[in-house]
């Protein structure tokens, strides 16, 4: 299968948003949730303060963040991300069939 990094950008955005949905979710019952545990280990997840360019581990995690904070993620950043980190993809198509080299 082949996937474009605005193709791959938009589905890790749209899976940010399903997840922001269930961080509010249980905000709505717990009170405190949201900033005293859900993003607190977010942001340790992301290592925010180790790695202050995503890593593509990080960059999913730290999508979520985005989305649950006021402006949003922007698709054309997540996008700049992936083909950074997706060296030699830029502009092509990224192919999940083969196994990384």
């Amino acid at each position: 299968m082949q996937i474009s990094a605005q193709q791959l950008a938009e589905l890790l955005i749209g899976i940010a948003r399903a997840q922001a949905a269930i961080v509010q979710g249980v905000e709505n019952e717990m009170t405190g949730f949201r900033s005293g545990r859900a993003v607190p280990a977010l942001q340790n997840v992301a290592h925010m303060r180790d790695h202050p360019q995503p890593t593509l581990v990080d960059l999913p995690v730290r999508i979520l963040l985005n989305t649950m904070g006021r402006v949003g993620p922007d698709a054309a950043a997540v996008v700049k991300d992936l083909e950074r980190l997706c060296a030699g993809s830029t502009g092509q198509n990224l192919d999940f069939s083969a196994p990384p080299p």
